[in-house]
C-alpha cells in the first residue's frame, strides 16, 4: 500500500513504539521489594492477598486508588503530525 513518505508498516511499527512506551512506563511505576505489612499513608494493615500479588507494594487498596484519581494521565505523543500540530 502507498502511503507517500512512509514506509510499508510504519503504521504498526508506530503501534508498536506506542505500546512499549507505555509497558515502560507502567514497570517504572510497578513497586518492587518486599511489601509492607501496614499502608504508608494511612497506617491500616495491607490485606495478604494484595501483598502477595504485588511485591513492594506499599500502600492499601483504598489509598492506591485515591492516587490514582490525583494522578494526571501521561501525555500523548502526536505520531501523525496533523496539520494543526504543525502550525503550533
Amino acid at each position: 500500500m502507498a502511503g507517500g513518505w512512509a514506509q510499508d508498516g510504519a503504521v504498526n511499527d508506530q503501534i508498536e513504539v506506542s505500546t512499549q512506551e507505555a509497558l515502560a512506563r507502567a514497570r517504572r511505576r510497578q513497586p518492587a521489594g518486599e511489601s509492607l505489612r501496614d499502608c504508608a499513608e494511612c497506617g491500616e494493615p495491607i490485606p495478604e492477598p494484595r501483598r502477595a500479588a504485588l511485591p513492594g507494594v506499599r500502600v492499601c487498596l483504598d489509598c492506591a486508588s485515591e492516587q490514582d484519581k490525583r494522578r494526571a494521565p501521561a501525555g500523548g505523543i502526536n505520531r501523525r503530525g496533523s496539520k494543526d500540530s504543525q502550525l503550533k
